[in-house]
């Protein structure tokens, strides 16, 4: 069974930056392509970037040149490096892990919020 497991979020003024982590369990990390999406109150989930088991990436329009999303395959690991943060990053953010578009699996989640 594979778990996925979101780390980092929290509190930061407009400007600021965060680093979000995603670790997922087992020995299938590799085999996985990974994304970062996030949903705000009253909205629904939107991507916010992917990276493909050979490490290409894609961003949505909104985060482009702000957001770095990376993986360590050694660490089981993926990150998403956010700068410049806008008070509309505000959202949960949540990983999501697919298995050859057969099996994808979702973390629970970690709040990002960017106000004064």
């Amino acid at each position: 069974q594979v778990q996925v497991v979101e780390f980092g979020g929290g509190l930061v003024q407009p400007g600021g930056s965060l680093r979000l982590s995603c670790v997922v369990s087992g020995n299938i990390f590799r085999l996985l392509a990974m994304g970062w999406y996030r949903q705000a109150p009253g909205k629904q989930r939107d991507l916010v970037a992917t990276i493909t088991t050979g490490g290409s990436t894609n961003y949505a329009d909104s985060v482009k040149g702000r957001f770095t999303i990376s993986r360590d395959n050694a660490k089981n690991t993926v990150y998403l490096q956010m700068n410049s943060l806008k008070p509309e990053d505000t959202a949960v953010y949540y990983c999501n892990a697919d298995w050859a578009q057969i099996h994808n699996y979702w973390g629970q989640g970690t709040q990002v919020t960017v106000s004064s």
